[in-house]
């Protein structure tokens, strides 16, 4: 006949038991509310300026760009990576990205997409460019770009260098004078770049 202490440790602790469903229910709840809510910061977002110290301007909500998924390149706290950089992607940069262990095309992203990029990453790929035409480089929108990305270490000259067409000068196109011009492809089927008129 066992012992008293040999049943006790064989008899299941029952509250250990029902306190761990009980929070794996409540963790997968939770979870599941979460799904699909943009990150919110603790910083407003009106008050990010960009690299002219001008309030920051909207840059993409398809695809639905930005740290915080609200389509700003605007930077906080929580965003480690900065994601201040306001750029165009290229087939050339996708393919950088990916060699450096971010593969931006597995979350669906293409050349021609606008995306909100890691500071970091956008000077190493300016660093690897061979000249200021090479398509290594996402061409960059000011206008959206947050000030962040020059505390970081982005001069305004590489900024401007690299600067998309009609964004080099101070706070960009009037705001509401850029139109999309649709993504056609070249003669090789390839999507081309898109780019705005001003």
């Amino acid at each position: 006949m066992p012992s008293r202490h040999q049943q006790q440790q064989q008899q299941p602790q029952q509250p250990v038991y029902i306190f761990l469903i009980v929070f794996s229910v409540f963790a997968a709840i939770v979870a599941l509310k979460m799904a699909g809510k943009p990150m919110t910061s603790t910083k407003a977002s009106n008050s990010n300026l960009n690299v002219f110290k001008k309030p920051l301007g909207l840059f993409s909500k398809q695809p639905m760009t930005g740290f915080y998924r609200d389509g700003y390149c605007r930077t906080g706290p929580e965003d480690k990576g900065n994601h201040a950089v306001a750029g165009l992607l290229t087939d050339e940069f996708l393919d950088f990205s990916a060699s450096r262990g971010n593969n931006l095309r597995d979350i669906g992203l293409t050349a021609g997409c606008k995306w909100c990029l890691c500071t970091n990453r956008w000077q190493e790929a300016m660093r690897a460019a061979k000249s200021a035409d090479d398509p290594v480089v996402p061409k960059v929108f000011l206008h959206a770009t947050d000030q962040s990305a020059i505390s970081n270490g982005i001069s305004m000259d590489d900024l401007q260098k690299f600067a998309a067409e009609g964004e080099a000068m101070e706070g960009g196109p009037p705001f509401g004078t850029r139109t999309a011009v649709p993504i056609t492809p070249d003669k090789d089927g390839k999507r081309g770049i898109a780019k705005e008129t001003h």
